[in-house]
């Protein structure tokens, strides 16, 4: 995988090139806790089996369809979204903190919180 500059331009090229765009701000139905990353729910909701605080992979279970990812993280944390379990045939790392655009998790098994 090629790394990107930290910066705004390199990351918005990074996430373009995947399909995940960073959403304007918006005010969410429910918040994403501080220190976790979150996968909204269609319904502005968000599941409490999908807010992830650890670091490593997770694996997700009937998570399809359009879906907000929101990272909420400290510390310049990040995250890849990966194609398959267990954090296999993941994306370049996102750090930004905030909502995505709407992404399809249809194809997406599993989700990995890096440092």
């Amino acid at each position: 995988m090629r790394k990107f500059a930290a910066s705004a331009a390199g990351m918005a090229l990074a996430l373009s090139a995947l399909g995940l765009t960073v959403a304007p701000s918006a005010t969410a139905a429910t918040p994403c806790p501080s220190g976790a990353v979150c996968i909204r729910e269609t319904n502005g909701t968000i599941l409490n089996k999908n807010i992830f605080y650890r670091y490593g992979a997770h694996n997700l279970n009937n998570v399809t369809g359009e879906r907000v990812l929101v990272n909420n993280q400290t510390g310049g944390a990040g995250f890849q979204v990966c194609k398959g379990y267990n954090g296999t045939n993941c994306s370049v790392v996102s750090r930004h903190v905030g909502e995505y655009a709407p992404y399809d998790f249809t194809p997406i098994n599993s989700v990995v919180l890096v440092r």
